[in-house]
């Protein structure tokens, strides 16, 4: 049975992010939200009434039209066609799990009863949620400038009967879902188009699902590390306490931590070593992986303040009589912070890929490309080059979306975020360093064979022996893109990261 999740003005966080994502969960509309998404809504109705003065995208145009007066009778068609007009989303279609969060990040910044929506918009977008009602939205478009217009156009012409949505494993006019459902379109009233378009959900979205995903990657990347460590015989001194103590960034100290952790207890560690120094991809480590791990939690910091805000324009506080437009939709807080991302986990990768090659080179008594019959069996020669193909296309998409602008709406918007693009080649350097990671996995499990009889800690051993019921020891050649899908899928649906940097 499905977990309740109620939609308040309490500050979502990780802990509840994470909840969501992982188990299936309905939401539901707390009274306080309702109260204050009927109260901003009363309000505007109120103040519409006798209101003479312009008020941008209410009774006005967009964007460049903001000069444009719009007659009562026709304030709600204006909310339409704005919802028609700007859906010009395009390329390839969301993921369904990042399109969920984009409804449900949604509903949570208009419960916060800034916005002046109906309650009853905001129940729709909640029932699509509940019954994975899916809109079809696609991964360009957005400049994340007024916030997410194009994508998010998309995302709410289902709520008023037309575009397509994912439902029951197929793609269906939104109006025949909403007929099955016995749901009505909803007649927006003034200001909701503009509060549904504006906003940084599309963004949002994607950030947090890739958040999550870093989170736990940061994890295996020691991990899997320290498998590497193991096999290559490395050395435990760069992870004394005291070296970190006397450059004490947080992320170095804990992935110092993680590492003697993991290796606790381990029989190849602790024997005498005929070399005084590891390469930078062993010995740096902490400093590497700790730096990463400090961007996470910054950029972690940067989306969880947007998440909990208003983002749409105008913002409406109904007790002080006050209807301004601002710029809360702007991407630009999340443009700069996706762009940091982008580079740490990339470094992740980069060193990861260090390791690989060290592993594959005959060193330290390993077999060169981790095969007993190296010449005719190429062994682990190819894996590596896949995963620097990977590392070398994470260099490209690590150029900045953020430090690029073009002007839009005839000059009304002359500075625009590019945080939607920031956003989406976030997730392909996320999925690259994933693929990479498993490809250290399948390269250090093997040479750590060649070890043998010297055992690891108790922790490692778990882990390979769980790993190795998935994919085996490679004896002879064989097809290797499977043992590499095999171990990708071992990867996102294992536990073992649950204890470390806790």
């Amino acid at each position: 049975m499905a977990k309740v999740h109620t939609i308040s003005p309490k500050p979502l966080s990780w802990e509840v992010i994470e909840n969501l994502i992982d188990e299936p969960h309905t939401l539901e509309l707390s009274e306080e939200s309702r109260q204050l998404i009927a109260k901003c809504r009363d309000y505007l109705d109120r103040k519409m009434e006798n209101e003479e003065t312009p008020i941008y995208g209410i009774t006005t145009g967009f964007g460049s039209l903001c000069n444009k007066t719009i007659s009562k009778d026709e304030l709600s068609q204006l909310q339409k066609n704005l919802v028609m007009s700007h859906a010009c989303s395009t390329g390839d279609m969301v993921k369904p799990e990042i399109v969920k969060l984009m409804l449900f990040l949604k509903a949570h910044a208009l419960s916060l009863g800034h916005s002046g929506v109906q309650v009853e918009t905001v129940q729709r977008i909640i029932d699509f949620y509940n019954n994975d009602v899916i809109p079809i939205v696609y991964d360009r478009g957005s400049l994340g400038a007024s916030g997410d217009l194009a994508p998010l156009s998309n995302l709410f012409l289902p709520l008023i009967g037309m575009g397509e949505v994912h439902y029951d494993g197929q793609l269906l006019p939104a109006a025949d879902v909403l007929k099955k459902f016995g749901w009505q379109p909803i007649e927006l009233k003034s200001k909701e188009g503009l509060a549904l378009l504006n906003g940084t959900q599309f963004m949002s979205a994607h950030g947090v699902y890739a958040m999550v995903k870093a989170f736990k990657l940061a994890k295996l990347a020691d991990l899997i590390g320290a498998v590497s460590l193991e096999a290559f015989d490395g050395r435990i001194d760069p992870f004394h306490q005291n070296i970190q103590n006397v450059r004490p960034h947080q992320g170095q100290i804990e992935t110092a931590r993680a590492f003697r952790k993991i290796l606790e207890g381990s029989e190849l560690i602790k024997r005498p070593k005929k070399h005084v120094q590891d390469p930078y991809s062993f010995r740096c480590i902490p400093q590497v992986h700790g730096a990463s791990k400090d961007a996470i939690n910054y950029v972690a910091g940067v989306l969880l303040t947007e998440i909990n805000s208003v983002t749409d324009n105008p913002t409406i506080w109904p007790d002080e009589d006050l209807v301004i437009s601002g710029g809360n939709f702007h991407g630009q807080p999340l443009a700069l912070a996706f762009d940091f991302l982008a580079i740490a986990l990339a470094e992740l990768g980069n060193i990861s890929e260090r390791r690989i090659a060290q592993l594959i080179l005959g060193l330290r008594g390993l077999p060169e490309f981790l095969v007993a019959n190296p010449g005719l069996n190429s062994g682990f020669m190819l894996p590596q080059y896949a995963a620097a193909a990977m590392v070398s296309q994470n260099k490209l998409l690590c150029t900045p979306a953020s430090v690029d602008s073009i002007v839009s709406s005839n000059g009304q918007e002359d500075h625009v975020s590019m945080g939607a693009n920031a956003a989406t080649k976030l997730l392909r350097v996320v999925d690259n360093l994933e693929r990479i990671l498993a490809i250290e996995l399948f390269n250090a499990a093997q040479a750590l064979e060649f070890r043998r009889p010297a055992k690891s800690s108790p922790y490692i051993e778990e882990f390979i022996a769980s790993y190795r019921s998935v994919v085996g020891f490679i004896e002879q050649d064989r097809i290797m893109y499977k043992e590499i899908n095999k171990t990708i899928e071992f990867l996102r649906q294992g536990k073992f990261q649950r204890e470390i940097n806790e």
